[in-house]
């Protein structure tokens, strides 16, 4: 017997159902004038094809590619542990969001 398989809306409700419950995506940025430094990291938790969720971190020079590393979880809770202790970590080097304003040592004279 041969099967095939029909999109109907149950299978599709199923499938989003399955998929991660929140987007968790974040940008951040460190920059040191004084260093020549302008770094980015990146976070995302993503869903494979076979319903594990998937942390991806990209970091590198600001305007680069950078370094891509994928972490695989069989339960969202692990990747979302990672992702905080992560987060934790780079705003302790100085780390934010790209529109936060600059303190006054990192700040350009003019």
């Amino acid at each position: 017997m041969i099967q095939t398989n029909h999109w109907t809306p149950e299978s599709a409700q199923a499938i989003l159902l399955a998929m991660i419950a929140q987007q968790y995506q974040l940008y951040i940025e460190r920059h040191d004038p004084r260093r020549n430094m302008a770094r980015f990291y990146a976070l995302s938790i993503e869903e494979t094809l076979f319903g594990q969720a998937r942390l991806v971190r990209r970091w590198g020079r600001v305007g680069t590619i950078g370094r891509t590393v994928q972490h695989s979880f069989d339960d969202e809770g692990e990747a979302v542990d990672l992702f905080l202790e992560l987060l934790r970590a780079k705003r302790n080097r100085g780390y934010r969001p790209r529109s936060a304003p600059q303190h006054a040592d990192t700040a350009p004279s003019g």
